[in-house]
């Protein structure tokens, strides 16, 4: 989705051109793409037998997506657990962490609790 999201759009092959290598296998990355595309993420033009692919979604409501899967998925729906567990296992700093107090602290102020 990063690439097809900055490409706009693009045939699998102009996705795989943009991937670092190892790139993955073309059939890897038609798989996905189609895989998305029936989840409605992606839209495609057809050109002949060829597909040349867009983002149907924004970046935006994506992160909207992914975010309530993870938090329904793994945290119970719980904010505090999923924080909680970015702290434990260190993929969250504690400098990063104080950033997010601030943010919340702000939220606080702005929405008057």
């Amino acid at each position: 989705m990063q690439e097809l999201w900055r490409l706009k759009k693009a045939f699998v092959r102009d996705i795989i051109e943009q991937m670092d290598d190892p790139r993955p296998a073309y059939n890897t990355v038609s798989t996905i793409i189609r895989i998305l595309e029936t989840k409605g993420f992606v839209g495609h033009e057809s050109f002949g037998k060829s597909h040349r692919y867009f983002p149907k979604i924004s970046k935006d409501d994506y992160k909207d997506f992914a975010a309530g899967k993870l938090l329904s998925g793994y945290f119970e729906n719980s904010a505090q657990n999923m924080l909680s567990f970015f702290l434990q296992e260190k993929k969250l700093s504690l400098k990063e962490a104080d950033e997010l107090f601030k943010i919340i602290e702000k939220a606080k102020k702005e929405q008057k609790f």
